[in-house]
């Protein structure tokens, strides 16, 4: 009966957009989170930049990696691709929500750029280990 069910889950899970919509729900709500001590509508303002902002970083990050990883030789490929990802990250991110004015820049970018920045590592990681030196 387990396996029934999985299956279709994974299915699921593997779907692009799906990595989308919870990008942009799970870092819309963090900075909604991070930002609600401040007067209306500026937390739901910096939710709605951060959630679109996660989304188009969801889109762009594996694509950006491998491309990267191809160019660079070992063994700066296996730090480099996530590296620059991460400082292009940061930089979008800072100045996006300078721009829109975001009441707590740092602590609605801490979380999203985090998980970006580890998802990039891990994801250069395993394709630098499968191609090898």
């Amino acid at each position: 009966m387990v396996a029934l069910t999985a299956e279709p889950l994974r299915r699921f899970a593997r779907k692009g957009w799906v990595h989308v919509l919870f990008a942009f729900v799970a870092m819309g709500s963090w900075a909604v989170f991070v930002n609600h001590g401040h007067d209306m509508p500026r937390p739901i303002y910096a939710g709605l930049v951060q959630g679109t902002m996660s989304a188009g970083l969801t889109l762009l990050l594996k694509s950006v990696i491998d491309g990267l990883s191809h160019r660079i030789a070992y063994p700066m490929q296996l730090w480099a691709p996530p590296a620059i990802a991460c400082l292009g990250s940061a930089t979008l991110l800072l100045a996006i929500h300078a721009a829109s004015g975001t009441p707590e820049i740092w602590k609605t970018i801490a979380v999203p750029l985090l998980v970006s920045t580890s998802y990039a590592t891990l994801y250069n990681y395993s394709i630098s280990a499968r191609r090898g030196p």
